[in-house]
Parts: structure tokens; sequence; C-alpha cells
């Protein structure tokens, strides 16, 4: 028998007063390894990580607030390319449709359009993939204009894709799920060309986006201020960690994809320095290409990162996944996970951990190479921040050079362009004259050796 996940009535929705939007049943379609052309069992460690990615399946629809009726994990040899599963599956699926009530049944995988439509048929009712799954709830999280622009473009690419035809002349365009409507009946060729000049329109707006984010990064690095990013999988912490960092109330909840636009905070460095903190959207397995390209106005801020912190909840079963998840995206952005000197790990959740398991994940840290550390912290109760801190304010130093100088304390425009451009780290006023020691950017140095006869410190 294929392995099955049954659970008696409906899941709660996580957020609080939110009401259900329909009864879903969520399908797990996962794909046997082969080896030496033969299927292998499903192992032990293979189911688990299957029931780990239905469980995740399960939270993204509990995400936009629809009632789990029921889940299904089932194993298959290969991939139908009329209806993905096998017949006696897709057969046996309908009877769960109609006893349960189901108004949309969703597939933890990616679905052609024929292979969509003909699941639709077969089960008469509504059927969202992965992709589309995930689509709706950035639709529904984006607060921004800027987080509108680029899920409508990503949606819209989508849509392209799944024009149904039902007559000859006519065609359906889905949108939203089957109990919230779509636009109705329309010519294909018209649905086409409307979605294509909307798609050039919106990529037109984000081009100007991008072009505001240039200005806006061009704008930091003319202050002595280093950007930090922070990255992992969605649900991680991260937005806990931001807030804990940067005592700031950015919405963080228990559930995945709970933000979703970028936000960036003043970050204070334990010995008086300043850093820039971004939160960026939470990175999932198999995440929808149209995201990555549509959302990429918004990682770019990854991109230019001084630093990045990589967040991981290490009390979560699939870890380990979701750290190759995570890694996956940086390459698609053409970040190189393994580069130690630009990324930091930060293990996060420590404090769900018994004290077997947090004994056990201090062992594995304390093992790490050197220039890969990693950091035990809780964002929750704050346990291991100060050390966290520490470290940020030494990587980014590293990349700076620290220099003594003296100054006239009338030269107020020099004192001035010094504050403006460098770190100030100590400012002592003697005999009419401020000596100081400041820390700068390399790109500054030979200007504040010219200008104000500076020295490297302790000299």
């Amino acid at each position: 028998m294929e392995p099955r996940n049954w659970e008696g009535g409906a899941d709660r929705p996580r957020s609080a007063g939110a009401q259900q939007t329909g009864r879903v049943l969520v399908i797990g379609p996962y794909l046997r390894m082969r080896r030496g052309g033969s299927e292998a069992q499903t192992g032990d460690h293979a189911l688990r990580d299957f029931e780990a990615r239905l469980e995740e399946a399960k939270g993204l629809a509990r995400a936009i607030d629809l009632a789990v009726a029921d889940a299904l994990l089932t194993t298959i040899g290969q991939i139908r390319p009329a209806t993905y599963l096998g017949k006696g599956k897709v057969e046996e699926i309908v009877g769960l449709v109609s006893g349960l009530g189901v108004e949309l049944v969703v597939m933890d995988c990616a679905l052609s359009p024929i292979q969509q439509r003909n699941l639709e048929k077969a089960w008469n009712t509504k059927v969202l993939d992965r992709t589309g799954l995930i689509l709706e709830i950035f639709g529904r999280r984006a607060k921004t204009k800027e987080g509108a622009l680029q899920v409508e473009l990503a949606h819209l690419n989508y849509q392209r894709s799944r024009l149904v035809r039902s007559w000859t002349h006519l065609e359906r365009q889905r949108g939203g799920f089957g109990f919230m409507g779509g636009p109705g009946e329309t010519q294909i060729e018209a649905d086409r060309r409307q979605i294509g000049e909307r798609i050039i329109r919106l990529e037109s707006e984000l081009k100007r986006v991008q072009a505001t984010r240039r200005l806006h990064r061009e704008g930091r690095k003319r202050v002595p201020y280093h950007v930090v990013a922070l990255v992992g999988y969605t649900n991680a912490g991260k937005s806990t960690l931001f807030n804990r960092l940067t005592r700031s109330e950015v919405q963080a909840a228990d559930m995945l994809f709970a933000t979703l636009d970028p936000t960036l905070r003043a970050l204070h460095l334990p010995h008086g320095g300043k850093a820039m903190l971004s939160d960026t959207v939470g990175f999932i397995s198999n995440l929808p290409t149209q995201l990555v390209a549509a959302f990429r106005a918004t990682l770019e801020e990854v991109l230019e990162a001084d630093l990045i912190l990589h967040v991981r909840d290490i009390s979560h079963e699939d870890a380990e996944a979701q750290q190759r998840d995570v890694d996956a995206v940086l390459r698609q952005l053409g970040i190189n996970p393994e580069a130690g000197g630009r990324i930091l790990e930060i293990w996060n959740k420590i404090d769900v951990l018994n004290l077997e398991e947090r004994e056990h994940v201090r062992n594995v840290a304390a093992r790490r190479p050197s220039g890969h550390p990693a950091f035990l912290v809780s964002a929750a109760t704050g346990e291991g921040t100060d050390a966290l801190l520490a470290a940020i304010e030494t990587r980014l130093a590293a990349t700076r050079t620290t220099l003594d100088l003296s100054i006239d304390a009338a030269d107020g425009a020099g004192i001035s362009w010094l504050h403006r451009n460098a770190e100030v780290l100590d400012k002592k006023l003697h005999d009419g004259r401020f000596d100081m020691t400041v820390r700068v950017d390399e790109s500054k140095r030979a200007i504040v050796v010219n200008r104000f006869d500076a020295v490297p410190h302790g000299m």
C-alpha cells in the first residue's frame, strides 16, 4: 500500500480571526528514486522526507486560510503526460473529492496546463499546483506597490500558459481559486494580447523600480553604512531576528511567507557603528522561476549586500534539505553559498531544543571550519544575539581600514565630511584640535590619508 496521511476533520487556519475560504485536499505525488535502471524501495529516510514535503504543502494551503479537509501522500514511478498520476490513482481520488465535499485540490508539484485541465475534468473541481498556490499566497501578502507589481508580473506569466480552450473560438482565463471565480469567457487572441500588453507595462514599471533602488543604493554608498541582508527558508525566523536586532516591529508570525515586502532598518553594532539590515522574502523548495525573475529587483538587495546572514531553523527535522534549497536559490542569483567571507550561518530557534539536542548542535557547530562558523541564537529570547552582533561587526570591519588623525576644531567642513564618509570610533578634543580614530572603506582610504594626514591606527 502507498503511504497516506489521513486527518480527521479540517485544519484550522493559522491566522487569528481569518475565515476559511474553502475545503481543500492536498496531494503529495512524489517520484520514487531510480537506481541502476530499476525503482528503489522508498526507505524510512525518503518517507520522512516526503512527509515533511507534504506537511509543508499543507502549511502553504493554511497560509491563505484554506481548510485542509485531508492530505494524501502517494509515490509514483513515473510522471504521466496527461494527468501526472496514474489512471487508477486519478479514479481513486474522484471518490475522495466527492465524499469530502472538496472545492479545491492542491497538487504539490508543477503541473503542465494539459495535466491541470485533465485533472479538473476528472475530479470536477478546481486544481492548483505548487506554483499557482505560492503565487496566490504572494498575491495576498504583497503590501507595497512594488510587491504588487512583482507578484502580478509573475502571475500573468503563469496565466499566459493556462488559457484553456472551451469552445472553438472562446477560451477561459483562470484566475484565483475556483470558488472565487475568474474573469469569465474571452476570445483567445484578445486574451493573450491583453496579457502580453500588461506584462510589457509591468516590466517597464519594474525597470523604473530597479532604477530607483539603484539610486538608493548609490546614496547609501556615500555614507559609511554597510548593508547586511537576511536570507533563509520561509518561516526560519528571519523577521523575528530582524525585529530583535533592530528593535523594530515588522510582522512576524509562525506561518509560511508571513512577510513578503523587503524592509531596511538601522542595525546598531556593539562599538557604536551602524549598518543597514535588510529583511527579504523567504525562500522555499521548488521556488517558481517566475517569482525568482519577478522579484529580482527586490533580491538585488541581497546581491549588493556586504554581508549575508543565512538564517536556518535548526530545530526543523528537514533543516539540511532547507539549507540545500536556499543554497540553490542563492546560486540562481549568482551568489556562491560557499563564500564564507560574505555569508554567516545563523542557527535559529535553539530555544525549542531540549538539553541533549542543544549539546549535539553545539558540538556540530564547534566542528565546523573556522572560515564557515555557525552562530547559535534564539530570535525569540535573544540568546546568542550579542555574539552574533560582535561577529557581524568584526566581519564588516575586515573590509575597512582604521586610521588615526588630528584635525583643527575650527575645520567644521572637514569634521562634517568625516562623519558623513567614515565611521568615527573615537574623538577627543586636545589643545584646539580633535584627535580622531576613524574606520573607512578602502575606496575612501586615500582621500582621508591625503586630506587629513591620517596614519594607520596604533602607529
